[in-house]
């Protein structure tokens, strides 16, 4: 399969859902949906360029183990709106104080702190709101425990025990050397974390067993792992115009990662047995887990 053209066609599926939740309705005065300025700075990161990785993944899983019709996509694009406000409360002054993301003003700089904070803020809350309202509705007459488990799961994924937990250590590791156990925590956690859950979940709301779900947490645990070492390797050694923002940054500021600690060889090997694992993960679902396939060996050859 080509997956650049599978990627695409996904992609353009959740960018249309997402279009449907944050539509661009302007009057003729300019004016949109209240309060326009929280309106514009949420679309303004929304439709930014992103990959839409994470929906991709839970779509691809739901559909390796059989799922079928679209009570997926809400999910999906509830993952991308959490990891979009991960990314603008990433750029703030406080924590990574980055000017451009994607090749553009990150929406601190085009809105102001404020209105960043805000955007972060609301797109957390309306995924969790777009969860409730449609994949409950989707999935109760089959099974109401597992409508819940699942948002139960990626509150989890989200919060103080997965990627703002990360984010913490992350933080709190900046200027100190640190060790390789606490590097694998913060990675697993801080990027890891939303990549698992949006393969966990897209493979329970499909309808896998527990048995099951033991191939689709492996592969997930590995490529949420790999990349973030990926995105490391690239921060050192790849090309501004393609990342959309300086490299070199993870240096500048003293940040817990991998080429640092084990070099960038050591780094691109353990990322590629990573990927290598995952695959070995799901290769048991046959045909129906290509996409999975191509996705993770995606991650370690992509630019951005």
């Amino acid at each position: 399969m080509d997956i650049k053209k599978y990627l695409q066609e996904k992609k353009e599926i959740v960018d249309s859902a997402l279009e449907k939740y944050f539509p661009n309705r302007l009057n003729s005065g300019g004016e949109g949906i209240f309060p326009t300025s929280l309106h514009k700075a949420i679309r303004y990161s929304l439709f930014a360029g992103g990959k839409r990785i994470r929906p991709i993944l839970s779509m691809a899983a739901f559909e390796a183990v059989g799922g079928k019709g679209g009570g997926i996509l809400p999910f999906a694009c509830a993952l991308e709106m959490i990891h979009t406000y991960s990314l603008i409360h990433d750029d703030l002054p406080a924590l990574d104080n980055d000017d451009y993301r994607r090749g553009r003003p990150t929406c601190h700089k085009a809105f102001g702190e404020a209105i960043g904070i805000l955007a972060g803020d609301a797109l957390l809350t309306e995924a969790f709101k777009l969860m409730t309202n449609r994949v409950i509705q989707e999935f109760c007459l089959r099974d109401g425990g597992l409508a819940l488990d699942v948002i139960n799961e990626v509150a989890q994924a989200a919060g103080m025990l997965g990627m703002v937990g990360g984010q913490v250590l992350d933080i709190e590791s900046e200027g100190k050397k640190v060790d390789l156990p606490t590097l694998q925590y913060i990675h697993t956690h801080k990027t890891g974390a939303l990549i698992l859950v949006s393969v966990r979940v897209g493979a329970k709301l499909g309808g896998a067993k527990e048995e099951t779900l033991k191939g689709f947490t492996h592969y997930g645990e590995r490529i949420g792992l790999a990349f973030q070492i990926a995105d490391d390797i690239l921060n050192v050694e790849g090309k501004a115009e393609l990342l959309g923002k300086k490299t070199g940054s993870d240096l500048f500021r003293g940040k817990a990662a991998y080429p640092s600690l084990l070099g960038l060889e050591e780094s691109k090997r353990r990322a590629k047995e990573l990927v290598e694992l995952a695959v070995d993960s799901i290769r048991s679902f046959g045909p129906e887990a290509e996409p999975l396939e191509k996705i993770a060996w995606f991650i370690l050859s992509r630019e951005n």
